[in-house]
């Protein structure tokens, strides 16, 4: 993967479709969700043509504080699975990422100041049309104890929702792929706010 990497969601589409690329503009992924799935079950193809399934995210469980979002590659090889830590919180998000079956990663939200603007002004008509301009969550992948990997940061935008994806330490490409699917599925998740 060249970093940064780039994920993109209409905002105005009745599916929910994500948009993966790298730097270099090559697709990395496509995504087209389910509207009412019980129970989360999320393919990722190589591109908006949806004829070559690369990876298959499933919910381990119906809808929960605690699901596990396990991931797999196209030959059905389990890769890890991501999980929401604690309740879902009023000041961050908090994700551990599993590479296989340990835990490698730990997704913090950075600001719990943008996260409580944006569900206070987010609720209020026409001016939650705007937010997605002004109030842009930073994501932080970080080993336990330290070193941070990888960040994602909202850009500032109206029509469309980009996350930009920027690599700021060691990562192996397996660690890679788990962490680029788990933020997929945290963006997914977080994605009514902003």
């Amino acid at each position: 993967m060249q970093f940064p990497l780039d994920i993109a969601f209409k905002v105005f589409a009745i599916v929910p479709q994500m948009y993966v690329h790298d730097a270099s503009g090559l697709s990395l992924g496509y995504v087209r969700r389910k509207l009412l799935a019980f129970r989360e079950s999320v393919t990722i193809f190589s591109d908006d043509t949806q004829t070559t399934p690369i990876y298959q995210i499933d919910a381990d469980r119906v809808i929960d504080f605690s699901t596990s979002y396990h991931f797999s590659d196209a030959a059905g090889r389990s890769l890890g699975y991501v999980r929401r830590k604690g309740m879902r919180s009023l000041w961050r998000a908090h994700y551990i990422i599993h590479v296989g079956e340990r835990p490698v990663f730990e997704v913090n939200e950075q600001s719990a100041l943008v996260r409580f603007l944006d569900g206070l002004v987010g609720n209020i008509p026409i001016v939650n049309l705007f937010t997605g301009y002004f109030l842009n969550p930073t994501y932080i992948v970080s080993r336990p104890g330290g070193g941070e990997v990888l960040r994602m940061v909202k850009r500032p935008s109206l029509l469309e929702t980009h996350f930009g994806i920027g690599k700021s330490g060691p990562i192996s490409p397996d660690e890679q792929v788990c962490a680029l699917l788990s933020l997929m599925m945290i963006i997914s998740m977080e994605r009514t706010r902003g």
